[in-house]
């Protein structure tokens, strides 16, 4: 399953080229090397959409970056990676082209948190799929901190409340600091550190040493 036509991510660069910085330049020559052009070209087009973004509302930022990721192919984990459950980093993700709920999700929460927005508004939020019968992860935005949060999804790609999606059973909820017991569509209950979350830890870890893994299924063609 996939959103948009991958090609979409190129006509994006090919429209709104700008200068990258020295990290940029870096990340995108790693990723060229490791998973090939096109991949080198959709880090490109993140890092312009991000600066293109820069100075826009809060909502359109959400849309924007909602918008982006949702392009690329939903893959599971065991026919991407050849393991049951892996969080890519974003450069992961756009190497593969590919990834499940949690890659989408990620890269999304990273790069709003890049464009500005406070970590207190987000939170990755585990939820039960009840159509699909399956887990599931999305971003959730509060504007402020006793609001009814926003849902970023790559099932749904429109952004509604989070009273509007009946199909999803929240679980649990953490951001960069903090994990929550999730009761009700709300806040939740607090209930500790996001470090006590093995595969947090290991992603945050490769995003600071740019670890990459290859994918054992390819999807640029």
């Amino acid at each position: 399953m996939k959103q948009w036509h991958i090609a979409g991510l190129c006509l994006l660069l090919s429209l709104s080229a700008m200068s990258l910085t020295t990290k940029e330049s870096r990340w995108v020559g790693q990723v060229s090397s490791f998973y090939g052009e096109r991949a080198g070209k959709r880090v490109t087009a993140w890092r312009n959409m991000v600066e293109n973004t820069q100075g826009v509302s809060e909502q359109e930022k959400l849309r924007k970056v909602n918008d982006f990721f949702n392009q690329l192919y939903f893959v599971d984990d065991i026919d991407l990676w050849g393991k049951k459950d892996y969080w890519a980093t974003p450069l992961e993700f756009l190497g593969a082209a590919a990834g499940d709920c949690e890659d989408f999700s990620i890269a999304k929460y990273f790069s709003l948190r890049e464009l500005g927005i406070d970590d207190k508004k987000l939170r990755l939020v585990y939820v039960k799929a009840i159509r699909l019968d399956q887990f599931h992860m999305v971003v959730a935005y509060y504007p402020t901190p006793s609001s009814e949060p926003v849902l970023l999804d790559n099932l749904d790609p429109t952004i509604k409340r989070a009273s509007l999606r009946r199909d999803l059973l929240p679980i649990y909820s953490f951001n960069g600091s903090r994990l929550w017991l999730m009761k009700e569509r709300g806040q939740g209950e607090l209930a500790g550190n996001a470090s006590r979350l093995g595969l947090w830890n290991d992603l945050r870890s490769r995003i600071d040493t740019l670890k990459m893994q290859k994918p054992i299924r390819q999807f640029d063609r």
